[in-house]
């Protein structure tokens, strides 16, 4: 007996995060790294569905989006090559360090931490907004991004930025984009806390491992 599309929920971005965060395992390393493990695939899954959640703000994100799919697709690209090695992106991360490349070009080094941090960006929207959403959207944006992404932005990135925030949409149509049909505003928020509290020691790991590759001070122009 077939199943009618209708008869299957339509999981939002938010629970299919929860979903893959709450059984992603993280491995941080010992002294000489090799105990360490971050599984390829599972985290462009995530990246993939904040992808997602910045395609909801609008044309706001586009410069930010445009840089977060290129950045999968490097690791993407990389995993292909060998996915039996390339599953851990550990394995990457070590491969790069040693041929000296991590901080060149479009390494995947470089890929990973910028994915890093629109993470840490989302995660700090998506809790801002959970906690205040009556809050200007563009406030909140403006806000957040001078904590997680500001800092590492040169000229060119922060005035791209400056420019979009005009086109931010309301907090209200935001979260309404956000809401799934069996959703209200209180299991929205409730899901997007629970969301947040995996992201918080998910990305502690994550700032971890880049700092013991000396990758944490990487700054675009």
């Amino acid at each position: 007996m077939k199943s009618t599309r209708s008869e299957v929920k339509k999981k939002s971005e938010i629970g299919s995060a929860i979903e893959e965060l709450s059984t992603m395992i993280i491995i941080k390393p010992d002294e000489n790294h090799d105990s360490a493990h971050i599984p390829t695939k599972p985290f462009l899954s995530v990246c993939y569905l904040v992808l997602q959640v910045l395609d909801k703000i609008g044309p706001t994100m586009a410069v930010l989006r445009h840089d977060v799919h290129q950045n999968i697709k490097t690791l993407e690209l990389m995993h292909e090559s060998n996915t039996s090695v390339n599953s851990n992106l550990i394995e990457i991360l070590k491969s790069e360090a040693k041929e000296g490349t991590a901080r060149q070009g479009s390494s995947c080094s470089k890929a990973m931490v910028w994915l890093t941090r629109t993470l840490d960006f989302t995660s700090s929207l998506l809790q801002t907004l959970a906690k205040d959403p009556e809050k200007r959207m563009e406030e909140v944006v403006e806000e957040v991004y001078e904590v997680t992404l500001k800092p590492w932005h040169g000229w060119i990135s922060s005035a791209a930025v400056r420019v979009a925030l005009r086109l931010v949409p309301e907090s209200k149509t935001f979260m309404d984009i956000l809401k799934t049909e069996e959703e209200n505003y209180d299991t929205l928020k409730e899901n997007i806390q629970m969301l947040v509290s995996l992201f918080v020691p998910f990305l502690e790991d994550i700032h971890c491992i880049l700092r013991l590759f000396n990758l944490d001070t990487i700054r675009s122009i």
